[in-house]
């Protein structure tokens, strides 16, 4: 978009013809939006290979470490904390040392029975298979729905654990966007399912092209304004055939992408796709002209 504004207003102030006439061609007239183009595709390379992925990857562990470690979250004084799970914890009071006070705690996990444990001081621990929170003096209530049966329990000390119950020790499975590029590739379906290895390949492929359609739009923006003759009537059709290619691209690669998640076959053609509107419009626009000889060295080879 900004190669198309710019060179089409260079066109309409005849700036672009003034420099065509003064010898510049397009090679010359096209180097600042191409030097602009490589800084842009070396970010992006570097977005796609390394700060993407990492950032993914980050963000994922720290929500996986939160999910597993309920001490994480902050019980505020005089508010209920729902810990998921359908347990609900109250905290009347929070002390500078972690201790807490006037603990009330709803648990409906269980549909059998529902659980009220009041208790008047407590901490939370971690546990082997869930957080736990260590409770001093209180009681215990449990109701039987189905039965209407309640219980009561009066406790010096108690445990109540809640949280999910995972092992401390479980690893967590990593998607395709927080994979490194060599984890990608070296992707094998003995160990992951076909759909996982074709996830993972197209991925990995992904980030290797997607950095390269900066400089396709850009090469297709310059052959729409630079590849024809100069018209006094404007360029509005050069410009909309141009837009139109680029969205063909553009939906062409989509589309390519969502068949390939069925079969790896069709892989070769994302590559294709985002050579094509580099190549192309780079080989129009800026053809390679053979040398020439000398008209009598010329003339001499054709007599002999």
């Amino acid at each position: 978009t900004v190669v198309l504004f710019v060179y089409n207003k260079l066109t309409g102030d005849r700036e672009l013809v003034v420099m065509q006439a003064a010898g510049m061609g397009p090679w010359d007239l096209s180097k600042p939006a191409l030097t602009l183009t490589l800084i842009i595709t070396l970010i992006g390379y570097a977005l796609t290979l390394w700060l993407a992925p990492e950032s993914v990857r980050a963000f994922r562990d720290l929500n996986w470490t939160i999910r597993q470690d309920v001490t994480h979250l902050v019980l505020k004084e005089g508010e209920f904390t729902d810990v998921g799970n359908g347990i609900v914890v109250f905290v009347g009071n929070r002390a500078a040392d972690n201790v807490l006070s006037n603990i009330l705690i709803w648990d409906t996990s269980n549909r059998d029975r529902e659980v009220t444990v009041m208790a008047e001081e407590g901490a939370l621990v971690p546990g082997a298979a869930a957080p736990r929170l260590h409770l001093v003096n209180g009681t215990r209530q449990e109701y039987r729905p189905s039965t209407h049966e309640f219980t009561m329990l009066y406790f010096d000390s108690y445990t109540a654990e809640f949280g999910d119950s995972h092992p401390s020790d479980e690893v967590r499975s990593r998607d395709a966007r927080e994979r490194s590029l060599a984890e990608l590739f070296a992707a094998e379906p003995g160990a992951l399912s076909e759909t996982d290895v074709r996830r993972f390949r197209i991925e990995g492929v992904q980030r290797l092209l997607l950095p390269l359609q900066v400089m396709g739009l850009t090469l297709l923006a310059l052959f729409g304004l630079l590849g024809g003759h100069f018209n006094r009537r404007g360029h509005a059709g050069r410009i909309a055939a141009t837009v139109a290619l680029m969205v063909a691209f553009q939906a062409a690669a989509l589309g390519v992408n969502n068949l390939a998640m069925r079969s790896l076959t069709l892989l070769p053609l994302l590559p294709l796709l985002a050579l094509l509107p580099i190549v192309i419009p780079a080989w129009l626009l800026y053809p390679v002209r053979r040398a020439r000889l000398p008209s009598g060295l010329s003339s001499g080879v054709s007599g002999k």
